[in-house]
């Protein structure tokens, strides 16, 4: 990856996550390129509405308010031509994103590595696939309206297998079974986890909370697990080898994970499953983290 951010935390994020871009990518389905580049031409004075990650990059970016913590990139398949309504919104609104790579219709993933970006968050779910494929931190975003107010905090929230952890214990499960998951989970209590998709951008985290005086970080990181007790002792165990310390951590054993979202105020909650994804973006931002053996074809 490269160091040319130093210690910052690098997100980043495709011009359909950061703005309402439905309009026009309704006329690119329906009329094809050329119709797409004139409409968004004729238009690049009007204004963006905000998408579904414009909350979070928000929040991100406040954190630089006294230090330069964060660098936001966009990252888009528009030319640069059609982009200028783009930054021309990002600009109404005062956001600090300066770098960007506009690909002319093609999958920005390859950028992901090249900027050393710790997170990409896209509407293009094959553009996630290939960054994952590339050892990048990635997610869906679902477009399902999700909002919270600002209350000053930024708060991600994680589910466990298949995102922090590989999906070695959740492959047990959908193939053999809950009991053979827990005896599993039981015999290996003491053998950590290896890491997951999202292990790095956890400690990138970390380590950006730790530049933060104590008891005055605006950053929250939090597990929501369906796992539960006696499955918990080894993700407990793996996160204190990794020297990873989450502020919180919910194991509900099955229960739905939205309302404990919205308890707990996430801005972005990152998972695996289709279907907790779905339940989640009711009540949060969700990203689906398209790994593990919950999106093999098999499992469809």
């Amino acid at each position: 990856m490269s160091s040319a951010f130093g210690e910052k935390l690098i997100i980043a994020i495709s011009s359909r996550a950061l703005f309402d871009l439905s309009d026009s990518h309704l006329v690119f389905e329906r009329e094809g390129l050329a119709a797409f580049a004139e409409y968004q031409r004729k238009h690049e004075d009007d204004i963006l509405e905000q998408g579904e990650a414009f909350p979070l990059v928000k929040k991100l970016l406040a954190l630089n308010e006294d230090k330069n913590r964060v660098e936001v990139i966009l990252l888009s398949r528009n030319s640069a031509d059609t982009g200028l309504r783009v930054f021309n919104s990002i600009e109404h609104y005062g956001l600090g994103i300066t770098r960007a790579a506009f690909c002319g219709g093609e999958s920005p993933y390859r950028y992901v590595s090249a900027f050393g970006c710790h997170l990409f968050l896209s509407t293009h779910a094959e553009d996630v696939r290939q960054a994952l494929d590339a050892g990048v931190a990635a997610a869906t975003l679902m477009l399902a309206g999700s909002r919270l107010g600002d209350d000053g905090e930024l708060r991600f929230a994680f589910d466990g297998d298949a995102v922090l952890f590989s999906d070695e214990s959740e492959r047990i499960y959908k193939q053999e079974g809950l009991e053979a998951f827990a005896e599993n989970e039981r015999t290996k209590a003491k053998t950590p986890l290896s890491g997951g998709p999202f292990k790095t951008f956890l400690k990138a985290l970390q380590h950006l909370q730790a530049d933060f005086p104590n008891g005055d970080c605006p950053i929250r990181t939090a597990l929501v697990t369906a796992r539960s007790a006696p499955a918990h002792e080894r993700v407990i165990r793996t996160l204190r080898q990794w020297g990873i310390r989450l502020d919180e951590s919910l194991f509900l054993g099955g229960l739905d994970k939205g309302e404990f979202l919205r308890s707990y105020g996430a801005d972005v909650f990152f998972d695996d499953q289709q279907s907790h994804c779905q339940s989640a973006s009711q009540h949060v931002a969700t990203g689906h983290v398209p790994h593990g053996v919950a999106n093999e074809p098999s499992q469809g």
